[in-house]
């Protein structure tokens, strides 16, 4: 049997990281692409969003100067990109059940390949999605009115929150390992998509959840992307609500630095 070298030097290694990982990625775009029932399902939720929360509630709620579909379409974003975490985990569940995992681990590929595989492939999907929403904000009304940078950098934040969510997810699903199991976690990231600036102002709120609420990272995405966008905002009491463009960097910045060495070490650690 013909058995292929690790690399040795650093530059080696990394070329080979980034090789086994693209190829990894390229392999679940391609298992999503051929599940067209995931992909309308996968884009009908943000269609869902808008209308629903857009019309049906929209016409009740008021924002001081502004329109309420403007002030609601960011939170929308963050929503989306925070859901997307059930996502990440049930597709990592999957492979792990199905044994593609320990496939993967017996072969001769980067250790960190399966993972940032994962990563780079759900940034994809991210980013369908996101453009999805978008499109949808535009035509119910909704309008960025800041600069073309600010468009953008609006835009690179919601993805960071995402892709700093994909490691949680996938350390969950390595976690769990089985598809039924990760059904429970959607109720359990509704109440951080909630307990948020993204509906409502947390001033509005009891002060505890209020408090709460605007130190949730969901809550510091949404109200930098809507001060990009120039989009109506609300303030609040504490430091993370007073400085939300740092917040936005640090909170997804932070949650890379814990979990994604944890979801290499766990998929190294998994029995056979």
């Amino acid at each position: 049997m013909t058995t292929i070298p690790i690399p040795r030097t650093m530059a080696a290694r990394l070329r080979w990281a980034v090789h086994d990982g693209l190829t990894v990625a390229r392999r679940d775009l391609t298992h999503w692409i051929r599940s067209v029932e995931e992909i309308l399902g996968g884009l009908l939720f943000p269609v869902l969003s808008v209308v629903l929360f857009g019309y049906v509630f929209g016409s009740a709620m008021v924002v001081p100067g502004g329109d309420y579909r403007e002030f609601l379409l960011p939170g929308l974003f963050g929503m989306t990109m925070v859901f997307g975490l059930v996502i990440t985990a049930n597709a990592v569940a999957i492979d792990s059940a199905r044994g593609v995992t320990d496939r993967f681990r017996s072969m001769p590929m980067a250790g960190t390949a399966v993972v940032s595989g994962r990563s780079v492939a759900d940034m994809v999907r991210a980013a369908l999605d996101l453009t999805v929403l978008v499109l949808c904000g535009l035509a119910v009304g909704w309008r960025p009115h800041g600069s073309f940078a600010g468009t953008m950098a609006a835009i690179g934040l919601l993805l960071l929150l995402r892709f700093a969510l994909i490691w949680i997810g996938i350390y969950i699903g390595l976690l769990l390992r089985t598809p039924e199991s990760t059904a429970a976690l959607f109720p359990l990231v509704l109440p951080f998509a909630m307990i948020a600036n993204t509906f409502v102002a947390p001033a509005l709120m009891p002060t505890w959840l209020g408090y709460v609420a605007e130190w949730n990272p969901m809550s510091a995405t949404v109200s930098a992307t809507r001060e990009l966008f120039g989009n109506p905002g609300v303030g609040g009491e504490t430091w993370a609500a007073q400085h939300p463009l740092l917040m936005a960097i640090a909170w997804p910045v932070l949650l890379i630095l814990i979990f994604f060495p944890l979801s290499v070490h766990r998929f190294q650690r998994l029995s056979r």
